[in-house]
């Protein structure tokens, strides 16, 4: 290799960190153990499109050494034309605020459902394990393109398709359509 005129691209870089690492000393975040430290772990969705039928927290909330639990129940819903002290909530931000936490669908495999926090990781564990969720599995689709076929399972049933001039009149998968074009294309096709 031909030798580099610069100062770090091309060059061996220092394990620095390399005999704490082999050695077992090196210190990790999950070795950080701070005085009323809590550990939060999430309960996920197993569905890939579901209805929230219900969750029950009771169990898992009277476990001793939980501190809290928590779902999309416990923060307020955004709603499309509401005012907020940031302006009013456009579908984006209603959209955006669903893929924190599902409030009443899964729209994908993982989707947090509900959190808990707990004085240690096997209290935590145990605490997720007894929330109890029903879910109503729906139809998904695993492929964009079908996805965004007219017939496909809708993930939003508000979702309207907005295009550079206009609203779609029925709902969809597809958030926005936009045509980007400059110039004459079979001009630059035949000089090409």
């Amino acid at each position: 290799m031909a030798s580099s005129t610069y100062r770090v691209i091309g060059r061996d870089t220092p394990k620095v960190d390399g005999v704490a690492k082999v050695t077992g000393r090196a210190v990790f975040g999950a070795d950080v153990k701070l005085p009323g430290m809590l550990v939060g772990m999430v309960l996920r969705s197993p569905h890939a499109h579901a209805v929230i039928r219900s969750i029950d927290t009771s169990r898992a909330e009277s476990l001793r050494g939980v501190r809290a639990v928590v779902t999309s129940q416990d923060f307020p819903e955004l709603v499309i034309g509401q005012a907020t002290a940031r302006g009013t909530v456009t579908p984006r931000d209603a959209y955006l605020s669903q893929e924190v936490m599902a409030r009443d669908k899964a729209l994908f495999v993982g989707h947090a459902v509900a959190a808990v926090a707990a004085v240690s990781r096997d209290v935590a564990e145990k605490a997720l394990a007894l929330v109890n969720v029903q879910y109503d599995p729906l139809p998904h689709v695993l492929e964009t393109r079908k996805a965004m076929e007219p017939d496909a399972p809708l993930l939003h049933e508000s979702l309207l398709t907005k295009t550079s001039d206009e609203m779609s009149e029925k709902p969809g998968n597809i958030a926005e359509h936009l045509v980007y074009a400059r110039g004459d294309v079979e001009a630059g096709f035949a000089e090409a």
